[in-house]
């Protein structure tokens, strides 16, 4: 599954057995733990003219095996910084990756807006 339409990894909700990053082998990509190694490059990349119906059962069996991945928030970060465009990646459908990129733009420029007065007050004081 390490190679899917556009060279790309994917992985969902946090799994009861994780291993800390800090304890993982800091020499070897987080990819070489990924679940989705051993699944179908198909669970996570749709095919072309794929029904909703077909799609959506498809990215939640992805999700499932997401769910049960020790990197998937290292897959996940992969994703949202990237940005990857298509897939499931870290739990997240690309639909989902681009309402988190959102928020997190939003939040990046409300905590810009709040920064700033604080400055301007610390420079007139």
């Amino acid at each position: 599954m390490l190679q899917p339409p556009h060279s790309s990894v994917q992985v969902a909700a946090v799994p009861a057995s994780r291993v800390p990053a800090r304890d993982r082998d800091q020499d070897a990509p987080w990819h070489t733990e990924a679940v989705c190694r051993r699944d179908e490059a198909g669970l996570f990349f749709a095919p072309s003219k794929e029904p909703t119906a077909a799609r959506l059962s498809r990215e939640e069996a992805a999700k499932r095996v997401c769910a049960r991945c020790p990197v998937m928030v290292e897959c996940r970060e992969h994703a949202l910084l990237q940005p990857e465009p298509y897939g499931v990646w870290g739990g997240l459908t690309a639909a989902e990756r681009r309402v988190v990129l959102a928020r997190r733009r939003r939040r990046d420029m409300e905590l810009k807006k709040t920064a700033r007065p604080a400055n301007q007050i610390a420079a007139a004081g």
